[in-house]
This record gives C-alpha cells, sequence and structure tokens, in this order.
C-alpha cells in the first residue's frame, strides 16, 4: 500500500512540514503548557534548562496574555516566522485551557500566522473541533508503538483526571486516544505529523508496523526520531541508534508513508529557522515577558457579541445559536470566530455551560437577555450589556472605557425569545 502525500500537493510555509522551505520560514514555540498527562522513560522536563536543545526544555514558561508581547519582540527581529506553535514544556492538553486561550490571542492578533501543536494525544479527543474552529491547520501527535504489548516499556504511567494507569492498561488507554484524535483530525482535514521516537531493543523493530497504521488512519508524515539518552531518566544508559539504522527504517516506512529528515528536536521555546535556532539569543525577552503583570481585563480579552448578520447587535441571548467573538487590536475592533452556543431546552444548565464557553469574554452584547442568564453571567465576570447600534463602536466602546448608555435599547418593554423584561 503506497501512501501519497497531501504535503507534495499542497506546499506551505510550515517548515516542519515542507523541507523545501525550511530555510526560508521559522517558526516560534509558545511554552504555555507545563504539566503532562504521561510520564516517558525518556523524559526529563528540566525546563528551566538554557544549555540544551530537546524537546521538554524551557527557559521560561509563559501565560496566554503574555505570548502576545513576547510574540511581538520575535516577530520584529525574525520576520521570517510564519507559524506559531505550542510544544509544550508538557503537553497542551494536559493544560487545556492556557493552550487554547493562547491559540484564540495569536489568530486574533497575528491572523497571518500558521497555527500548530504538538501532543502525546492523550488529551486531544475532546479538543479537535476548537482547534478546527480557530484555524489549527497542522498537528504532531507522538506514537511510539501500536502495540500496548511494545508501548508499556515506554511509559512509567499516564494519567487520565485522577486516576493513574500502569503497564498494558496505560498503554492501551493512550493508544486508544492517539488514534481516535489522528482519526478525528484527519475527518476536519487537518495536516498530522507522528512523531516516533525510535528506542533501540524497544520499539525499533516494530516502526513498520506503525508506518503502515498511521498511513491507515490518514496521517501526513512520519518522523523518526532517535531516542536522545536524557540523565535522571530511565532510558539514560541507552545506546543512542545510529544513523544509518534510523535511514534504514525510514526507508522501510517510507513505502507507506512521507518521511521527515530534517527533525531538529526542537526546544519547547524554540525560535528562528530549523538548524538555526536563536532561543538562547530571545531566552531574556521570554523571560521578562513571563514576569509580565497582566493589564486590566487581559485575562478576558474579547467580547461575545449576539447578531444575526453580523453588523448590528440584534439578537436576544435566548435565540442565538452562536455568538460571535471580538478582540480589540491596534487597528481597531474586529471579529475573530464564532462559537456556538448549548441547545435550548436544559434551563439553568444552558447558561452555565454558556458562561463556561464565554468564560474568557468580558463581556457579551446582546438586544435582550433574561434574567436567570443575567445573573449567571454577572456572577461569573462576563458583563451582560443589552444595546442597539453597530457592533464595532459597542466593542470599541467597552475596551476604550466610554459611556454604553448612547447604545441602550430603548422604548422596549418586552424581549423575544421568553417575554422577560429588557434592561
Amino acid at each position: 500500500m503506497e501512501k501519497t502525500s497531501s504535503i507534495a500537493h499542497n506546499p506551505v510555509r510550515h517548515p516542519c512540514f515542507n523541507a523545501s522551505v525550511k530555510g526560508r520560514f521559522g517558526r516560534v514555540h509558545l511554552p504555555v503548557a507545563p504539566t503532562c498527562t504521561i510520564k516517558c522513560n525518556y523524559c526529563n522536563r528540566k525546563y528551566d534548562c538554557v544549555n540544551e536543545s530537546r524537546p521538554g526544555v524551557t527557559s521560561a514558561v509563559l501565560k496566554p496574555f503574555q505570548t502576545i508581547s513576547y510574540l511581538e519582540e520575535v516577530l520584529e527581529k525574525e520576520p521570517r516566522i510564519t507559524v506559531a506553535g505550542i510544544a509544550g514544556p508538557g503537553d497542551p492538553f494536559a493544560n487545556p485551557g492556557p493552550t487554547l486561550e493562547t491559540l484564540r490571542l495569536v489568530r486574533g492578533r497575528f491572523p497571518e500566522l500558521i497555527l500548530c501543536l504538538a501532543t502525546n494525544g492523550l488529551g486531544l479527543p475532546p479538543h479537535v473541533d476548537a482547534l478546527a474552529e480557530l484555524g489549527v491547520s497542522h498537528v504532531t501527535v507522538t506514537v511510539n508503538a501500536v502495540d500496548p504489548e511494545v508501548s508499556q516499556h515506554i511509559y512509567a504511567w499516564v494519567r487520565d483526571g485522577k486516576i493513574v494507569y500502569r503497564g498494558q492498561e496505560a498503554a492501551s488507554l493512550l493508544l486508544e486516544r492517539q488514534l481516535d484524535g489522528i482519526r478525528k483530525l484527519k475527518d476536519l482535514g487537518i495536516t498530522v505529523k507522528v512523531n516516533t521516537v525510535v528506542i533501540p531493543e524497544v520499539n525499533n523493530t516494530h516502526v513498520t508496523t506503525l508506518a503502515q497504521r498511521m498511513a491507515g488512519l490518514g496521517a501526513d508524515l512520519l518522523n523518526l526520531i532517535p531516542v536522545y539518552p536524557t540523565e535522571g531518566t530511565p532510558f539514560a544508559e541507552i545506546r543512542e541508534i545510529s544513523r544509518a539504522e534510523i535511514e534504514t527504517l525510514r526507508s522501510e516506512a517510507e513505502r507507506y508513508i512521507p518521511q521527515m529528515r530534517h527533525c531538529t528536536r526542537c526546544r519547547a521555546d524554540a525560535v528562528g529557522l530549523l538548524g538555526s535556532d536563536r532561543s538562547g539569543e530571545f531566552a531574556k525577552c521570554l523571560s521578562a515577558c513571563s514576569r509580565m503583570a497582566p493589564e486590566a481585563g487581559a485575562d478576558r480579552p474579547y467580547v461575545a457579541v449576539a447578531t444575526q448578520e453580523g453588523l448590528l447587535v440584534n439578537l436576544h441571548l435566548g435565540e442565538a445559536a452562536h455568538l460571535e467573538i471580538w478582540g480589540n487590536f491596534p487597528d481597531g475592533a474586529r471579529k475573530i470566530g464564532e462559537r456556538y452556543a448549548p441547545k435550548p431546552g436544559t434551563g439553568r444548565k444552558r447558561w452555565d455551560e454558556l458562561a463556561e464557553i464565554l468564560r474568557d469574554c468580558r463581556a457579551v452584547l446582546v438586544s435582550g437577555i433574561g434574567e436567570t442568564p443575567k445573573e449567571i453571567f454577572a456572577a461569573k465576570g462576563i458583563l451582560p450589556i443589552v444595546m442597539s447600534g453597530f457592533i464595532e463602536m459597542g466593542v470599541s466602546t467597552i475596551f476604550s472605557g466610554g459611556d454604553l448608555s448612547v447604545f441602550a435599547v430603548r422604548n422596549k418593554k418586552t424581549c423575544s425569545g421568553g417575554g422577560q423584561a429588557c434592561s
């Protein structure tokens, strides 16, 4: 079964997925995910190290709002960067809140950047739809085996929620989530690279089987990475597989799926061109940004809007199947996306769920709102504002701290969607 790569027919400016552009375009990793859900026997996440170049290492960890200042500095000094990614130092979906918030912020402020992330896959499946909504186009999933008999020797434990699994049970759960996540990514047209850490006498004879399975799922690229013996890990003394051995494995696997041969085993704070990393140069900037205090409202950088056509605030909250999400940028307020509201019929639970969906919004603009959602939103720190008029003017007024009374709904005694009194 020969595999034809979608990458060959759809060249992109992502240097990790397209070797032909690695000398022209760069990437920056945003280290916002410090915790992890699995313990690999080759991994030591001593992530405050500045002298090592390997996954799991960064000189600082950022909060989502800090990433924008960091990116502005990086892009000014290295304009060849076309990709912003999240690759740890832990796992993005052990930290889904900071991960998704960072992606939303970056998509809104730098819409031209390619968004990507790398994950072990355990927490991936529930968040695939959100990634597609945010325009994440490239995802890397680390799959080290497709047989729990093999992978049980690679992981010390796997934590799902509050439960810790070990042995084959851990390996089986992880594999199930990885396969499910990859299927869902491909169903939504997201490009998938699979990373496999090749460990002599553990999974090196399993690579061809893994390549066939990944090709069958529709994965676009396989990256075979020689294990890096790291001090303080169970595999600290294991031999590193030779260049000749890894090339033989790549040639065998390439019968089924295209191979990545230019991986540089990037740090979680990598920045610059592949093979010409500038993370050391930007370490002070990264550390300085990690100490930045949030500006007022930085933890809630958006405004949600109930609108029929995307121009006016003209929907009662109860009528809105989705809400537009707007942000404020140097060139003015603009829409950055949409979020779907829970379906009606669940009473108070619906508004609790919607408040969680809008947790990063400081306000919601509506033409009307019932007392129950108004109470719930206010308790969650989301200001309900009943108004009429142009969305852009309302959003800009909120961010500038201006007077919204000029937009107030007037001469309405009842609202649609339930007949509740208007504010």
